[in-house]
C-alpha cells in the first residue's frame, strides 16, 4: 500500500482513465480505422503509468525536507521505503516505460518516436532537481506533461493511419485531441500554481522561487483569479461555438454541470482563500474538473449518436 501511495495511483488511475476515455469513448466510436489493437492500447496506458509514476518517486526523492515540512505525515521515501529501493524503483518503471515506447514505435514504424517517452522522462527529472524551483516553469512542464498524454494517444493510434488520401479526415480527430489537451494544459497549469500556494511554507523553506513565494499569497490567489475567469470564457465559449451551434444539448447540460459550475466555485472561492486546506480542497477540485473535461469527449460522442 505505501507503494500504491507513492506513485500515487489515485491520478495514475484518472490518467488511464482519460486515456481509455479517448480511445474507446470517442475515436472506436468514430468511421475510422485506428491503428493499435487493444492490448497494444494497454500497453501505451501502460507505459504513460510508469513513467509518470516514476516520476512521483523521484520527485519524493528530491522532495524529502520540502514534503517534511509541507505534509509529514505523508512522507514514505525514508520511513516506509527506503532511498535506495525508491532510485531501483524509479529505474525499474522508467526502463520498462521507455522500453514500451520503443516496441510501440517501432509497431507504427516510427523508431525515432521513441524519443517521446524518453523526453517526458527527462522532464519529469529535470521538473524533480531543477525546474520545481524556477519561477512557473515547473508548473508549466508538469501541465504540457499531461497535455502529451493526450496527444500520444493520436501519434500512435491515428497518424499512422493518416495518408494523403484521409488527411482531412484525421485532421479533425486530431484537433479534437489537441483542443482536449490544451484544455488539459491550462487547468493543470493553473492547478500546480494552487499546489504552490497549498505548499508556500515549506517551499519557502527550501529556497524555491514559486509564484506565492515572489508575490504573496493573497496576490497570486488573485493572479489565479484571473486566469480562472480567462479558462471559463474560454470554456464557454467553446460550448457555445461546437456544441450550442451543433444542437448538442445534452452535452451543454453535461459541461454546464460538471465542468463550468466547478470552476465558478473555484473562481468564487480562490478570491479570498488564505488557508492550506483551502488551496488544497481547489486543487482537488480542478483535478476532478479535468477529468470530467475529458469525459465529456464521450457525453459528446453519445448525444452525437442519439441525436442523428
Amino acid at each position: 500500500m505505501n507503494f500504491l501511495k507513492l506513485i500515487r495511483y489515485q491520478n495514475l488511475l484518472l490518467l488511464a482513465f482519460m486515456q481509455l476515455i479517448l480511445r474507446f469513448g470517442f475515436l472506436k466510436h468514430q468511421a475510422i480505422y485506428l491503428f493499435l489493437n487493444d492490448w497494444q492500447y494497454g500497453l501505451l496506458i501502460l507505459s504513460t503509468i510508469l513513467i509518470a509514476g516514476a516520476g512521483y518517486i523521484i520527485n519524493d526523492i528530491m522532495d524529502l525536507e520540502t514534503d517534511a515540512d509541507n505534509k509529514p505525515e505523508r512522507v514514505i521515501i525514508g520511513k516506509s521505503i527506503s532511498e535506495a529501493m525508491g532510485y531501483n524503483l524509479y529505474f525499474v518503471m522508467n526502463v520498462t516505460g521507455v522500453g514500451i515506447g520503443f516496441y510501440l514505435s517501432n509497431l507504427i514504424q516510427k523508431p525515432t518516436f521513441a524519443g517521446i517517452f524518453i523526453i517526458i522522462v527527462t522532464l519529469l527529472y529535470l521538473y524533480a532537481t531543477t525546474f520545481k524551483r524556477m519561477l512557473l516553469v515547473g508548473n508549466a512542464i508538469v501541465a504540457l506533461i499531461l497535455a502529451i498524454s493526450i496527444l500520444i494517444v493520436g501519434v500512435y493510434d491515428l497518424l499512422p493511419l493518416t495518408f494523403e488520401t484521409n488527411q482531412k479526415e484525421m485532421g479533425v480527430y486530431f484537433s479534437l485531441l489537441m483542443d482536449y489537451a490544451i484544455f488539459a494544459f491550462i487547468l493543470n497549469f493553473i492547478r500546480e500554481i494552487v499546489k504552490d500556494l497549498e505548499d508556500v511554507d515549506g517551499d519557502y523553506n527550501q529556497g524555491m522561487n514559486t509564484l506565492p513565494i515572489a508575490l504573496g499569497i493573497s496576490r497570486t490567489a488573485k493572479i489565479v483569479f484571473g486566469l480562472g475567469v480567462v479558462a471559463t470564457v474560454i470554456l464557454l465559449w467553446y460550448i457555445n461555438e461546437y456544441l450550442m451551434n451543433n444542437q448538442l444539448y445534452y452535452a451543454v447540460i453535461y459541461c454546464l454541470l460538471f465542468v463550468v459550475a466547478p470552476m465558478i466555485f473555484f473562481i468564487v472561492k480562490i478570491w479570498n482563500a488564505q488557508h492550506k486546506k483551502e488551496f488544497h480542497m481547489l486543487s482537488n477540485l480542478l483535478k476532478w474538473v479535468i477529468f470530467f473535461g475529458i469525459l465529456s469527449v464521450s457525453v459528446i460522442n453519445l448525444n452525437i449518436r442519439y441525436h442523428a
